[in-house]
């Protein structure tokens, strides 16, 4: 059979080929998982993961490691168990995902999950503990406790990382643009588009 019988596509090269069988173990470009990583790579998803990452990293290894002057994971299991009344698969629950949530935020790894986690934990903290205690918090500590002020400036962080996701300098913009098929100096709608679209060519 001669080479000319079945001529390669026009629009397909052997660099396109090469990137296909490259890509062809990671999911579709429109599949779910490549939608929870989607992101621009610009700076406000970044800010928002990072500073709700950072913030909430001292009080998840408090609770599951000690540091910080915690009480460990077992403290603070009790403490939730008994004090706070919450079953015990809530409360381990809620030391696991407070402390692995922000180190997925810190580094962009499926940053939707980590700011859907720790928007979780935020209204379940307001709604269980802090509601009663009203909008501020102890400043004056005349309070019966603390208010929830600070759990709105972290639901609205946690909301911004959800709709932006992971942002510049995020494991999720990498596996993204692997997916994609665009080099890191592509920007804008290439880094979004798909190996067969001309924006990514």
């Amino acid at each position: 059979m001669s080479a000319t019988s079945h001529p390669l596509p026009a629009t397909r090269d052997a660099d396109d080929l090469g990137r296909t069988t490259r890509t062809s173990v990671i999911p579709p470009k429109y599949s779910a998982l490549y939608q929870l990583v989607a992101t621009d790579g610009r700076a406000p998803g970044a800010i928002a993961r990072l500073a709700l990452g950072i913030v909430m990293f001292p009080h998840g290894a408090q609770k599951m490691l000690g540091w910080f002057g915690g009480n460990g994971f077992s403290g603070t299991y009790d403490y939730f168990t008994t004090v706070g009344g919450l079953p015990g698969v809530i409360a381990g629950a809620v030391i696991i995902a407070e402390f692995f949530a922000s180190i997925m935020l810190i580094l962009g790894a499926f940053t939707r999950i980590g700011a859907g986690a720790i928007l979780g934990i935020m209204l379940g903290a307001i709604f269980a503990v802090h509601a009663p205690n009203g909008f501020w918090m102890n400043w004056t500590g005349l309070q019966a406790g603390e208010g929830f002020e600070y759990h709105l400036l972290a639901i609205g962080l946690a909301l911004i990382a959800i709709i932006a996701g992971g942002g510049a300098i995020s494991v999720d913009r990498a596996l993204m643009k692997r997916r994609a098929g665009v080099t890191s100096e592509e920007r804008g709608p290439a880094a979004l588009a798909g190996p067969e679209s001309p924006a990514a060519t």
